[in-house]
C-alpha cells in the first residue's frame, strides 16, 4: 500500500463502517459486566463476588471454546460475499446453526457431569463453591440461544452488515443490566439474580438477531428451494472442511480459555480477596477486548472479502490501516487506566479489602492494552483468510512455551506472577501470529487456497 492510500478517507470510513458500530455496541458487554460486579460487589460479603466469577467462568469456559461457530462463520461468510455468492452464504448460515443447536443439546444433555468435573478443580471456600453452583446451574440453559447468536452475529459481520450486530447486543445487554438491577436491588435475589438476567437477555438477543437476518434474506428467498437448502447442510464434502476449520479455532480457544481459567483457579488459591479483586480487574480486560474486537471484526469483514474477490492489495491496506487505530486505541486505554484505574476499582466494589488488592496489581492492567494490540489485530486477520491451523499453532506456542514457563519462574511472586504470566502470553500471541502473517507474505501465499 501506498503512502497516499493510507491517507485516503476510504479505507478508514470502510474500517469504521464496521469497526465503530462493534465498537459501540461491545462496549456495553463490559458495561454489563461492571453492572453484575458492582451490584454483587456491594453486598457484604465477598464470597458472593468470588461465587459470581467463578460460576460465570465455567459457564464462559464452556461457550467460548466454542466460539468458533462465530469465528468460522464470518470468515467463510466473508469469503462468499467478497465473490458474491449469496446461495453459499444461505448454505454457511443454515450449516453453522445446524452445528450450534447440537452442541447446545449436548452441552444440557451433560451439564451434571459437567458442572461435577469443573467444581472439583475449583479449590474455592464452601461458601465461594455453593454460589458459583447456584449460578451455573441456571446460567447453563442459556445455551442454545448463546450459541446459535454467535451463529447470527458471525453471519451479519461476514455479510458486512455491523448495524444489526450493534442494535443486537446493545438491545440485549441493555435488557441484561436493567434486569441484573432488578433482580439483585430491587427483589434481592442475590447471586440468582445475576444469572436469570444473562439467561432471559440470551433468548432476547437470539428473538431479535433471527429478526434482523430474516429481513436480510427475505428478497432472494425465492431464490433457494428450503428442502434443497437443508439438504445441503449435511453435505458430507463441505461439512467435512467446515468440521476441520472449527476444530482448529476450537483448540486455539481452548488455549486461550485455559490460560484464563488458570488464572482464575491459582487467584483462588490465594484467597477470596485476591480472586475478587482479580475477577474486578478482569472487567479492564475486557473493556480492552470488547473495544480492541471492532477493530478485530472489521478485520476479520475486510479481509475475507478481498480473499473472496482476490484482491491482495485490498488486504494489505486494511491490515495496515487496522494497526494504526488499534495502536491509537491502545495508547487511550493505558492513559484511561492509569489516570482512573483506581476510581474505576472504587466504582466496582465497596469492599475494602478487595479494593486494595486490586490496586496493588493496576499497573499490570495499565500495561495490556500495548502487550495484546497485536493479538486482536492478526486474529481477525487471519479468521477473516480463514487460517486456523496457522491460529492455533501460535496460540499452543504462547501457552505452552510463553504462559506456563513465565508462570513457573514468576511463582512466588503470587498474583504478581499470574499477572506477568497474562502479559507474556498476550504479547506472544501477537508476535507469533505476525511472524507467520510475514512469512505469508513474503512467500506470495496470503490469498493462495
Amino acid at each position: 500500500m501506498t503512502k497516499s492510500n493510507f491517507f485516503t478517507r476510504s479505507i478508514h470510513k470502510k474500517i469504521f463502517a464496521i469497526a465503530l458500530p462493534m465498537m459501540l455496541s461491545n462496549i456495553s458487554v463490559p458495561l454489563l459486566g461492571l453492572v453484575d460486579t458492582a451490584v454483587i460487589g456491594h453486598l457484604p460479603e465477598s464470597y458472593y463476588l468470588a461465587g459470581v466469577a467463578i460460576g460465570s467462568m465455567v459457564v464462559t469456559l464452556l461457550f467460548w471454546i466454542l466460539i468458533f461457530l462465530r469465528m468460522s462463520t464470518t470468515g467463510l461468510v466473508a469469503q462468499a460475499y467478497g465473490a458474491n455468492n449469496r446461495q453459499k452464504s444461505l448454505h454457511l448460515l443454515a450449516q453453522s446453526m445446524f452445528i450450534a443447536v447440537m452442541l447446545a443439546s449436548a452441552i444440557l444433555l451433560l451439564q451434571t457431569p459437567i458442572a461435577r468435573i469443573a467444581f472439583h478443580f475449583v479449590d474455592g471456600s464452601e461458601q465461594v463453591l455453593f454460589y458459583a453452583r447456584e449460578y451455573f446451574v441456571i446460567r447453563i440453559w442459556s445455551a442454545p440461544a448463546a450459541l446459535m447468536n454467535m451463529v447470527l452475529l458471525g453471519w451479519l459481520l461476514g455479510m458486512q452488515n455491523a448495524k444489526a450486530p450493534m442494535f443486537l447486543l446493545i438491545i440485549t445487554n441493555l435488557v441484561n443490566i436493567i434486569l441484573s438491577v432488578l433482580f439483585v436491588v430491587v427483589f434481592h435475589w442475590g447471586v440468582a439474580g445475576v444469572a436469570w438476567s444473562s439467561l432471559i437477555s440470551d433468548y432476547v438477543a437470539l428473538a431479535v438477531g433471527i429478526s434482523f437476518v430474516v429481513k436480510m434474506v427475505r428478497p432472494d428467498w425465492h431464490k433457494t428451494q428450503l428442502q434443497v437448502l437443508l439438504k445441503s447442510v449435511l453435505n458430507w464434502v463441505s461439512l467435512k472442511y467446515f468440521i476441520a476449520l472449527n476444530r482448529d479455532i476450537f483448540l486455539r480457544t481452548l488455549c486461550l480459555q485455559i490460560a484464563f481459567t488458570f488464572m482464575t483457579l491459582q487467584g483462588v488459591k490465594l484467597g477470596d480477596d485476591v480472586v475478587s479483586a482479580n475477577a474486578v480487574l478482569m472487567q479492564f480486560l475486557s473493556l480492552i477486548s470488547f473495544s480492541m474486537d471492532g477493530l478485530a471484526y472489521a478485520a476479520e469483514a475486510l479481509v475475507g472479502k478481498s480473499i473472496g474477490s482476490r484482491r491482495l492489495d485490498k488486504l494489505k491496506e486494511a491490515i495496515k490501516v487496522i494497526i494504526f487505530w488499534s495502536l491509537l486505541f491502545s495508547v487511550v486505554q493505558v492513559l484511561l487506566f492509569y489516570c482512573f484505574g483506581e476510581s474505576i476499582i472504587n466504582q466496582i466494589t465497596s469492599i475494602v479489602s478487595v479494593q486494595e488488592q486490586a490496586y496493588r496489581y493496576l499497573p499490570w492492567l495499565i500495561l495490556i492494552p500495548l502487550t495484546s494490540m497485536l493479538g486482536y489485530v492478526f486474529d481477525g486477520v487471519f479468521i477473516g483468510m480463514t487460517r486456523a491451523t496457522n491460529m492455533r499453532n501460535s496460540m499452543i506456542f504462547s501457552l505452552c512455551i510463553v504462559y506456563f514457563p513465565t508462570w513457573f519462574l514468576a511463582e512466588e511472586q503470587g498474583n504478581h506472577g499470574l499477572w506477568l504470566a497474562m502479559n507474556a502470553f498476550m504479547l506472544a500471541r501477537g508476535m507469533s501470529l505476525f511472524w507467520i502473517y510475514s512469512r505469508l507474505d513474503k512467500n506470495k501465499q496470503l490469498i493462495m487456497q
